[in-house]
């Protein structure tokens, strides 16, 4: 019993906090709910209130592009109607401008039918003349012809001609005065060019020989040379390609040979069988065999000696043998390698007073004479072998052009190229620089006075100086002096073509006038 009251007790104590709970939440929940409305309420409030704010602000905004739109829109409206206002203006001039272009035209068009109209009439009143003068130059043709004996054509042909003769002499006479001109100018400079270079230009000159003197230390030597039944100089000449002569000469033989290279291989081959002592037919081919060899090493020392001594890089090795083979050949009596050098040094110091390519002049000056080391092996003049050996050795076309126009074969088309002929006339024709068989020298002069006597109203021929100088001398009555100068200027051009000689040859041809009478 006492169990079930306290039962009872906190049942209905816990039914009174239920209760009490309950009130106090419902409590609770009311007053959050009126206070929920209420901040919803203030919020809803200040939403409106900002929401017109904006909207507002967003008028506002609305409003002032509004305004600068309308200001933009009435500054471009003013700047079309301006613009609109100056091409009306502009209109207005041209349309005004127009019309008094078309008033001009208009009286120039009745001027024009006017002039047309006076040139028509004009024109039928020439046409009219034109007959008459015609008829008239007719009548005087007629008459001139019968006065003169002579066909309109022939008159025609006869003034040509006389014409042709004025224009000759007028050309004659400025040729005459431009050569005079350029000679005063040009003459002085050039003199000048080439003394410096000839003076700077240092050579000795040696004319080669064909035939080389070996000394011996005794004439029993000559014996032991000749060998039992010549078989020992047989055995050298044919070893070395060279005659020995054996002669009265005491204690020398000579070696006689057109090939300076075999000559020289010769010479040393003997100088050291002498030296050693054993001469005999196997000790020769030996020795000269070994000499071949060591004078194939000579010819490149010579080759570099000589582009060291002019500054010349960059050529191929088997040009530099070719180089060194040139110091063993000669022409007309002048060592070519020494020619050579000499042509390279007088073309690069005048190209270098021309302000021309000296090291071009250089190099094509050295190789001009590169095919006389090959031409006794290969068919073709020097020029044409040196022209092949220089572009498949890779040389610049600009040496080759130069190396090909020394003898004139082609046309020069660089400075390069004329002073390294004029280097190689320089060198060649300095006095002892070269020697000519006498033969070979006389049938040049013959041939040089032949020439310049083959030509019209010619007297006499003279040639001078070692056949330098050509002197014509011309009969006064059949040439005047404008026809002289012409002279000398074809009988150069026909030997330039018909003669081959070294240097340059002068022309000079003599017309005078004597009057003789005598005093009885």
């Amino acid at each position: 019993m006492e169990n079930f009251i306290d039962i009872a007790a906190i049942a209905v104590v816990a039914i009174v906090g239920f209760v009490v709970w309950w009130f106090v939440i419902r409590r609770t929940a009311r007053t959050t709910g009126a206070e929920a409305r209420r901040q919803a309420k203030r919020r809803l409030e200040e939403a409106e209130r900002e929401a017109e704010a904006k909207v507002r602000e967003a008028e506002l905004a609305a409003k002032e592009k509004l305004l600068q739109a309308r200001g933009e829109f009435e500054k471009v409206s003013r700047q079309h109607r301006s613009e609109l206002e100056k091409l009306e203006r502009r209109l207005a001039q041209k349309e005004d401008h127009l019309e008094k272009r078309i008033d001009e035209l208009a009286e120039r068009e009745k001027d024009v039918s006017a002039r047309d109209r006076g040139i028509a009439r004009t024109e039928k009143r020439l046409e009219a003349k034109e007959k008459e003068l015609d008829e008239q130059i007719d009548k005087e043709k007629a008459r001139l012809e019968q006065i003169s004996g002579l066909t309109a054509q022939q008159a025609t042909e006869e003034l040509k001609r006389a014409m042709e003769e004025d224009a000759r002499m007028e050309a004659a006479h400025l040729v005459r005065r431009i050569e005079d001109e350029a000679k005063e100018k040009a003459g002085k400079e050039a003199q000048r060019i080439i003394g410096t270079t000839i003076q700077r230009a240092a050579s000795d000159f040696v004319s080669e020989a064909t035939v080389s003197v070996v000394m011996l230390p005794n004439d029993e030597m000559k014996g032991r040379i000749i060998g039992r039944e010549g078989r020992n100089i047989r055995a050298l000449e044919m070893a070395t390609g060279v005659d020995l002569i054996v002669d009265d000469t005491p204690e020398a033989v000579i070696l006689s040979g057109f090939d300076p290279f075999r000559r020289e291989i010769a010479r040393e081959a003997l100088d050291r069988l002498i030296s050693d002592g054993r001469i005999h037919p196997a000790r020769i081919e030996e020795v000269a065999e070994k000499v071949k060899e060591e004078f194939e090493q000579k010819v490149q020392q010579e080759g570099e000696a000589a582009l060291l001594e002019l500054n010349i890089p960059n050529v191929h090795p088997e040009l530099v043998k070719l180089l060194g083979r040139l110091r063993y050949r000669t022409s007309y009596g002048q060592n070519v390698l020494q020619h050579s050098k000499e042509v390279a040094f007088l073309a690069s110091t005048m190209a270098a007073e021309l302000k021309a390519s000296a090291p071009v002049a250089r190099r094509s000056g050295l190789f001009h004479d590169i095919g006389k080391a090959m031409d006794r092996e290969m068919e073709g003049t020097h020029v044409e072998i040196g022209i092949d050996l220089l572009r498949r050795h890779g040389e610049n076309e600009e040496v080759v052009h130069a190396m090909a126009c020394h003898h004139g074969d082609y046309e020069p088309n660089s400075v390069e190229a004329v002073l390294v002929t004029a280097a190689d006339a320089l060198s060649a024709a300095r006095p002892g620089a070269r020697r000519e068989v006498l033969e070979t020298y006389v049938k040049r002069l013959e041939k040089l006075e032949e020439i310049a006597s083959n030509f019209k109203g010619v007297q006499k021929t003279y040639a001078i100086q070692a056949g330098r100088e050509i002197r014509v001398i011309v009969d006064c009555k059949k040439l005047d002096d404008e026809k002289a100068l012409w002279l000398s200027k074809d009988i150069a051009k026909k030997v330039e073509n018909e003669l081959t000689y070294p240097g340059q040859i002068k022309v000079t041809v003599i017309r005078e006038t004597r009057a003789v009478e005598y005093a009885k």
